[in-house]
């Protein structure tokens, strides 16, 4: 079996090797883990152990941390110990103990990992279970391809996914290693248990080898993955325009793209949309300007001609006082500093930029006040005697919607002397009799 694991681990982790690597293995003390474990001590990697304690279990939880312990101490390996209240927290956030503990273990991990490479003791029959259920709850060629062997981008690895369950349970007992049972494995009340102790047997009753044929499916859809990721990789790159943080898609090309709800779903899935989400996302396609869509992290918004994919904006009001003695103030990602200027005529600031603005230093009374924008907000535009909304003033310069929420305002006793970044207010503009100005500069 060593010298099948090697075999693997060269065709799938050849960047990995004993010389360059540190690995972080997820070990329960289960066969599986034990097995990992044993396997990637003989091949000379260096390694800590990660042991979740979830604390489902009573005296048989204690059990299994201290087995660990006891583990990396006959390796000579550093064993770190997480305990979770699961029940807790999956009770808190409406989840399934399975999820809860998934989400929790994970999530420890890459706290902990550092440069190290996460691996775990996933095997052939896991992917087994794995396929069946995304079959069940629906999926689409990913979920059928099922658990793959790298993720690179969470620096994660599973080198027993070729071996069954039973080649390590007879690896095991050839190398005698000691090893915990897990009783909650009997019971089918976790989804997993069910599938195994269960479906599987009932349909092995009509197609004995349905879990070879499984497997040699999933063998045939992942190679049927690299196609479809190929194909689609191209339509995207051709469907997307990357603008900093944001991502902007004519909607005209998004209604033309075939097949639609596939590549609807593979554009949202990496912003944290969900598939139920991509009918809702296509209807965007016909919605009023303005109209949008929201993940946990990301908005889909429709802005004339644009769907515009962007980062949720930052619900927090700021209100930030300046006082006359502040030279330089911190706001969102930006630098707003403050100095006085001697002005010996007014051409001398007609060079001013977008990012700054020269006032009338006569006029100017602190405390002043920066906040975002808001509805209702007006100012009297450079050059003009009539006050407006800034409302009109952001539809007149055709500001996107993601546009406007990260626009700022200066103010001074309730009027807006500057429109950070757009226009100053006629009010305290600079006059044939300044003598004395306030120059503001965003960096």
């Amino acid at each position: 079996m060593l010298e099948a694991f090697t075999y693997h681990w060269k065709e799938n982790f050849s960047q990995l090797t004993a010389n360059n690597a540190q690995l972080l293995l997820a070990v329960s003390g289960g066969v599986d883990s034990v097995v990992l474990t044993h396997l990637i001590v003989q091949s000379g990697f260096d390694f800590r152990i990660a042991h979740c304690n979830f604390q489902l279990r009573g005296e048989e939880s204690e059990r299994d941390e201290q087995f660990v312990l006891a583990l990396g101490k006959r390796y000579g390996k550093e064993v770190l110990i997480k305990r979770f209240d699961t029940e807790v927290f999956a009770a808190a956030h409406k989840m399934a103990i399975q999820e809860a503990a998934r989400e929790l273990r994970y999530a420890w991990f890459n706290t902990i990992r550092e440069d190290s490479w996460l691996v775990t003791a996933h095997h052939a029959d896991d992917n087994i279970e794995t396929m069946l259920m995304h079959l069940f709850r629906g999926t689409g060629i990913k979920g059928l391809a099922g658990i793959q062997p790298m993720q690179a981008e969470r620096a994660l690895i599973r080198p027993l996914l070729p071996f069954r369950k039973q080649e390590l349970v007879e690896y095991a007992k050839t190398m005698q290693l000691d090893f915990v049972e897990d009783s909650s494995n009997s019971s089918d009340k976790y989804t997993r248990n069910f599938f195994r102790n269960q479906l599987i047997p009932t349909i092995k009753e009509i197609f004995p080898r349905v879990e070879e044929n499984i497997l040699h499916t999933i063998d045939h859809l992942n190679e049927a993955l690299e196609v479809y990721n190929q194909s689609v990789g191209v339509q995207l790159k051709k469907l997307k325009l990357i603008k900093g943080h944001e991502v902007h898609v004519p909607v005209l090309k998004w209604k033309q793209a075939t097949p639609l709800h596939t590549l609807t779903w593979e554009l949202l899935k990496p912003y944290g949309f969900t598939s139920a989400q991509t009918e809702e996302a296509i209807k965007l396609l016909d919605a009023s300007n303005g109209s949008y869509l929201q993940s946990p992290t990301h908005r889909l918004i429709r802005n004339r001609k644009w769907m515009i994919i962007a980062e949720n904006a930052n619900e927090q009001a700021a209100h930030i006082i300046i006082e006359e003695t502040d030279s330089e103030v911190r706001f969102a990602d930006k630098t707003l500093k403050i100095q006085s200027s001697k002005i010996k005529s007014q051409n001398s600031v007609i060079s001013a930029t977008a990012s700054e603005a020269f006032l009338d230093a006569t006029k100017i009374r602190f405390p002043l006040l920066l906040r975002k924008w808001k509805q209702g907000d007006y100012f009297y535009p450079l050059g003009m005697q009539k006050k407006k909304k800034l409302s009109r003033f952001f539809i007149d310069l055709k500001l996107s919607a993601i546009d406007k929420e990260k626009v700022w305002v200066l103010e001074m006793d309730k009027k807006i002397i500057w429109i950070i970044g757009y226009r100053i207010d006629d009010r305290f503009k600079i006059t044939d009799n300044t003598t004395n100005a306030l120059q503001f500069v965003v960096l």
